[in-house]
């Protein structure tokens, strides 16, 4: 449930408060209430627009004004960002009995906006004011940002994948990352007493790295700021513009894990420096991160491997001079023929980025290291399982796996096939 803003009212003093772009402030009349008032009426200026809540047996008086009810509610709401501090203005007045003014309660507003934004439409483009951003659905008319994890290997000289690494070591890397933005508005002065805090939850930290480019002279500096070791972030020196951020997955949906992160970006009301702040407003925005899709041997072939065998009558010698392979040495896969038991091609897709992940079997072999050394690089992911407990069996090998071409079964369709794992006998 959204955040209530509420403002307290006074008539022995005017107030003041921050309000953002297009969101609901409830003004608190009952303790600036006079004792002998019966009515009141509100005004505001242009940019304002005043909302006067009640049950349908309230009706305002002839004059415009309103009986003070203990079931009506005052809001106001502003779709302008303000270009000066406290330039909205608004206005209660309480009259008694006899229709005479009793008090005056002024309240003056700032409006800014705040919005985090990400490619919600899912075309490559991050576009801001999107509608239902925390919310995640399936389908070519769906909405909500897709993720990708980083397990290629992007960075010279790293030495596993580029999720690993706690630092961005070159440009590239960005290519497989989604963008975050953070958009404010406003006076800049207004930011100064208040701030603006970007936070992940500890359920799904684990699951993402977030990077905020802070330009540092004529190149961009990436600092990580979110993810495992970090739930939260306060924004230094905000003021109207964009902050953008690049934001990475650390694991694949699985058992316990759907494949849903969340961020919010938050305004926060410090009133003393050591003090926690009081939430404002919350902006929440929902990514999920793409799984691996594993690719049919139907599709048209850009690579094959295959082992190497130079053993007497095991010798496949033949074989090789007659294809056009990929063709994988005997010290590279210290004799281990069975690549098929070893590894599975797959790939992971964003609307702005697609590259092959190689899924390295726990089977452990010979051919063990030979997916993380020889294959996985820049823009070939890497994922790996082991089974729970180390009991590794022959059904761990993944000749036991693989994916039908698309298809549909029982009228309902799997564009992506069906993936089919092999059982022991019997049945």
């Amino acid at each position: 449930m959204p955040q209530r803003h509420v403002v307290q009212m006074s008539t022995s003093h005017a107030s003041y408060g921050i309000c953002v772009l297009g969101t609901e402030v409830f003004l608190d009349m009952r303790r600036s209430t006079p004792k002998d008032a019966t009515s009141f009426e509100v005004h505001a200026t242009s940019a304002v627009t005043v909302h006067v809540i009640h049950s349908p047996m309230t009706k305002p008086m002839i004059n415009s004004r309103w009986p003070l009810d203990p079931d009506i509610e005052v809001i106001v709401t502003i779709d302008v960002t303000s270009r000066t501090i406290n330039d909205n203005k608004v206005k209660i007045s309480y009259y008694g009995r006899e229709g005479n003014e009793l008090s005056v309660a002024w309240l003056y507003l700032t409006c800014v906006d705040v919005s985090l934004d990400v490619d919600l439409s899912r075309n490559g483009r991050v576009k801001s004011k999107g509608k239902d951003k925390a919310k995640w659905t399936w389908g070519p008319n769906g909405q909500g940002a897709v993720l990708l994890v980083n397990c290629d290997r992007d960075s010279p000289g790293a030495g596993g994948t580029d999720s690993g690494q706690v630092d961005i070591r070159t440009t590239a890397d960005l290519q497989d990352m989604s963008v975050m933005l953070l958009r404010t508005q406003g006076p800049s002065t207004i930011f100064a007493e208040y701030q603006v805090v970007l936070h992940v939850p500890e359920s799904d930290a684990d699951k993402v790295r977030v990077f905020h480019a802070i330009r540092s002279g004529s190149h961009p500096h990436y600092k990580p700021v979110l993810g495992p070791d970090k739930l939260s972030y306060v924004l230094d020196d905000v003021s109207s513009g964009e902050n953008t951020f690049y934001v990475e997955g650390l694991a694949f949906p699985d058992v316990g894990f759907s494949g849903l992160v969340s961020f919010r970006a938050s305004l926060l009301e410090v009133t003393h420096k050591n003090s926690p702040g009081t939430p404002i407003f919350t902006d929440t925005v929902v990514f999920r991160v793409a799984p691996w899709i594993m690719t049919p041997n139907t599709q048209q072939p850009m690579e094959v491997f295959v082992c190497s065998i130079q053993r007497g009558s095991d010798s496949n010698e033949v074989f090789l001079e007659g294809l056009q392979l990929t063709i994988c040495s005997e010290v590279e896969t210290r004799s281990d023929r069975w690549i098929q038991d070893e590894l599975e091609f797959g790939y992971v897709e964003a609307p702005h980025k697609v590259f092959p992940v190689v899924f390295d079997s726990p089977r452990n072999r010979g051919l063990k290291d030979f997916a993380f050394k020889k294959i996985l690089g820049p823009d070939f992911g890497y994922v790996t399982r082991e089974p729970p407990g180390k009991n590794i069996s022959s059904l761990d090998s993944f000749g036991n796996l693989d994916v039908s071409p698309p298809v549909t079964v029982r009228g309902k369709e799997y564009p992506l096939g069906r993936i089919l794992i092999g059982s022991p006998l019997p049945w």
